[in-house]
C-alpha cells in the first residue's frame, strides 16, 4: 500500500525542513508531494532547491495564490499513491499519527479517515476557546446535514483511498474545501472512519491563518454542498 502525501504550502519557511523532516522519518512507503500556493516569503525558492538536490519530494507550483481547495485539486492531481493523505505545512499536525491513520484502511475496510484533534490524541495544547467554539459548531452543522456523526469535521488530516478522490471534483479554493469534501464523501457512501490524533496548535501570532471570516465561508458551503455538487 503506497501513500501519498499531498503538502499545501503558502508561505511557510519558519516550518517547512522541520514538517517534512517529520514527514520524511515516518518509516512508510510514500511519495510527497508539495503544492506552492504562490508563496512569496522564499517557500517557493526552497522547495525547488530541496526537490533538486536531494529529489524527496515532487513540487507544484501556481503562479498565484488560489487557496487550499486549489491546492489540493493539484496536489491529488499528482498522486500515484492507493492511498492519498493531507499534510498541512505547519507543525500543528504530527505525522508520527500516520501509522494510526493508515489502519483503519488496514484491518477494517475503510474508505476515508478523519484524524479528530477532539477525540483524545497522545496530546493536546490548549485550545484557543472561540477557535474550538467555532469549529464545534461547524462540525455539528456539518453532521445535520450530512448524517455523520464525526468529532472534527474541519481536522487538516483526511486521509483518501484513491478511488474515492476519482469520484471528487473539488470547486472550492479556499478553506472551504473542508466542508465540501466531508458532504460529498459521505453524499458518496463511503466508510469513514475517526481516529484520535496529536495536535499542537498555533496561535495568530504564531502564524495560523484561518480566521472567523473563512468560519462564516465555511457555514455557507456546508448548506451548498448538502445539496449541489
Amino acid at each position: 500500500m503506497k501513500l501519498s502525501v499531498v503538502i499545501p504550502v503558502f508561505n511557510e519557511t519558519a516550518t517547512l525542513e522541520e514538517i517534512l523532516a517529520k514527514v520524511m522519518a515516518v518509516d512508510i512507503e510514500k511519495e510527497v508531494i508539495c503544492v506552492d500556493d504562490g508563496s512569496t516569503d522564499g517557500s517557493r525558492e526552497w522547495l525547488l532547491e530541496r526537490a533538486e538536490t536531494v529529489g524527496d519530494i515532487r513540487v507544484v507550483l501556481h503562479d498565484h495564490n488560489r487557496g487550499k481547495g486549489a491546492a489540493l485539486r493539484s496536489g491529488f492531481d499528482e498522486a500515484t499513491g492507493d492511498i492519498v493523505l493531507i499534510q498541512d505545512a505547519d507543525l500543528e499536525y504530527d505525522p508520527n499519527d500516520y501509522p494510526a491513520l493508515l489502519e483503519p484502511f488496514e484491518k477494517a475496510g475503510a474508505d476515508v479517515v478523519y484524524g479528530s484533534r477532539f477525540a483524545g490524541g497522545r496530546y493536546q495544547r490548549v485550545h484557543l476557546f472561540y477557535h474550538r467554539l467555532g469549529n464545534m459548531f461547524l462540525t455539528t452543522l456539518s453532521n445535520m446535514f450530512t448524517n455523520l456523526n464525526l468529532t472534527d469535521m474541519e481536522t487538516c488530516y483526511k486521509v483518501f483511498k484513491r478511488e474515492v478522490l476519482d469520484g471528487i471534483t473539488i470547486k472550492s479554493r479556499s478553506f472551504t474545501v473542508e466542508p465540501e469534501l466531508t458532504a460529498k464523501v459521505a453524499r458518496g457512501g463511503w466508510r469513514i472512519f475517526e481516529v484520535p490524533i496529536s495536535y499542537a496548535g498555533r496561535d495568530y501570532d504564531e502564524g495560523k491563518k484561518i480566521g472567523w471570516r473563512d468560519g462564516m465561508k465555511a457555514l455557507f458551503a456546508i448548506i451548498r454542498y448538502r445539496f449541489t455538487d
